[in-house]
C-alpha cells in the first residue's frame, strides 16, 4: 500500500506542476501580447506667433507672422491664458488686435491650443 500512495502523491505533483506550468506560459504570452499592442503616442507642442484677428465661442484665429494664410485654433476649459511674465490672465484678453504666442497640439487637423501668451500692445508715437 505504501508504493500505491507514493504513486498518488508523484501523480498529484506532476499535476500541480503541470498546471504551474501552464499558467506560467499563459501569464508570459499575454504579457508580451499586451506589450507589443501598446501603442505609444506622441505629442508635440508647437508654438506660434501672430496678432489675434477673430474671437469666438469655440476658435480663435490669428494672423500669423510666419504664415500669410490665417491660422485657426480651438481651445477649450483645459486651454492656459497668460501675460509676458506668466501671471494667469482672463480670456477675454484674447481679442482681435492682441498679439499672442500660442502653444498648440495638432489632432489631425485640427490644432487645439493649450496656452495662449497675451502679449502688451505696442504703441509707436510718430515723432514730431
Amino acid at each position: 500500500m505504501t508504493a500505491f500512495k507514493e504513486s498518488i502523491q508523484m501523480k498529484n505533483a506532476i499535476r500541480n506542476l503541470s498546471c504551474l506550468t501552464f499558467l506560467g506560459v499563459m501569464l508570459f504570452t499575454a504579457n508580451i501580447a499586451m506589450a507589443q499592442s501598446a501603442a505609444t503616442t506622441t505629442t508635440t507642442t508647437t508654438t506660434s506667433d501672430g496678432t489675434v484677428s477673430q474671437f469666438g465661442p469655440n476658435s480663435f484665429v490669428v494672423k500669423s507672422t510666419t504664415s500669410a494664410t490665417p491660422l485657426s485654433y480651438s481651445y477649450s476649459k483645459t486651454t492656459i491664458y497668460v501675460d509676458e511674465n506668466g501671471n494667469a490672465v482672463s480670456s477675454e484678453t484674447v481679442k482681435s488686435g492682441a498679439p499672442v504666442t500660442v502653444y498648440y497640439t495638432q489632432d489631425g487637423d485640427k490644432m487645439i491650443a493649450t496656452k495662449v501668451i497675451v502679449r502688451k500692445t505696442t504703441t509707436t508715437t510718430p515723432s514730431p
